[in-house]
């Protein structure tokens, strides 16, 4: 592609993504099981069982305290199709706590916008347990009391790699978040959202609007965490 007398180089998919015919474009993409690929700048890496993910950076403190902007081209585009596999660290709870805006930590997770202001994309929860009814749980898990926000409406994953009656300091491992896969008996419905892993966000016009993807927590560091493995995103 060229813009601006410049020549970047671009990977399109030219085959059928997200049940929709391509091409595709690809603005964004890392595979920390690569050891070539590395963490985006300003985020925290983490290392277990053989596990490379990518966690919040900067601060000790709640916030969305990792980001990072993927530019789209220049044609614009009116869909994004994608795929995001991270993993629970310690204890987050998806939107246990209410009331907040897309600028601001609502989620234990990981929020995909657009634009300035942002605009919702998609959202990634994790929460607590897979297997115990729990106030901290998916909002989409059986029993759960937790509201998803106006904002984000259906478009929205969330799953827990916690299989345990308790919940630690480490990171689960053992279970990919956002996979559809090894789901425990509560959150059966969180894993048969149609799709999965796949997300796909139809947009009502065409934009040429940045996505930016953002870690956040509403708890400090040493509680909660939601560290991403893989993520890749296309466009058309």
């Amino acid at each position: 592609a060229t813009a601006n007398g410049e020549t970047t180089s671009v990977y399109c998919h030219m085959e059928e993504l997200c049940n929709t015919k391509g091409p595709w474009t690809r603005i964004a993409y890392l595979n920390m099981s690569d050891p070539t690929h590395r963490c985006p700048s300003g985020f925290r890496w983490y290392s277990s069982n053989g596990v490379r993910a990518c966690g919040r950076g900067g601060s000790f403190s709640a916030g969305c305290t990792a980001n990072t902007y993927f530019s789209s081209p220049g044609n614009g585009y009116s869909q994004v199709c994608g795929q995001m596999i991270g993993y629970q660290q310690y204890g987050p709870d998806a939107v246990y706590q209410t009331g907040k805006t897309l600028d601001q930590d609502y989620v234990d997770g990981i929020s995909l916008t657009r634009g300035s202001p942002r605009q919702h994309i998609w959202t990634f929860m994790a929460g607590l347990y897979d297997n115990v009814a729990s106030p901290h749980d998916c909002p989409c898990s059986s029993g759960s009391t937790q509201s998803v926000p106006s904002f984000v409406g259906e478009d929205y994953f969330c799953e827990s790699g916690n299989s345990d009656s308790s919940y630690t300091n480490k990171l689960y491992t053992s279970d990919p978040l956002w996979d559809g896969k090894g789901c425990g008996s509560v959150e059966k419905d969180c894993c048969s959202v149609p799709g999965l892993p796949w997300f796909h966000k139809v947009l009502t016009s065409s934009t040429t609007d940045f996505l930016e993807m953002r870690i956040c927590a509403d708890s400090e560091l040493s509680n909660e965490d939601t560290p991403v493995e893989l993520y890749e995103i296309y466009v058309t």
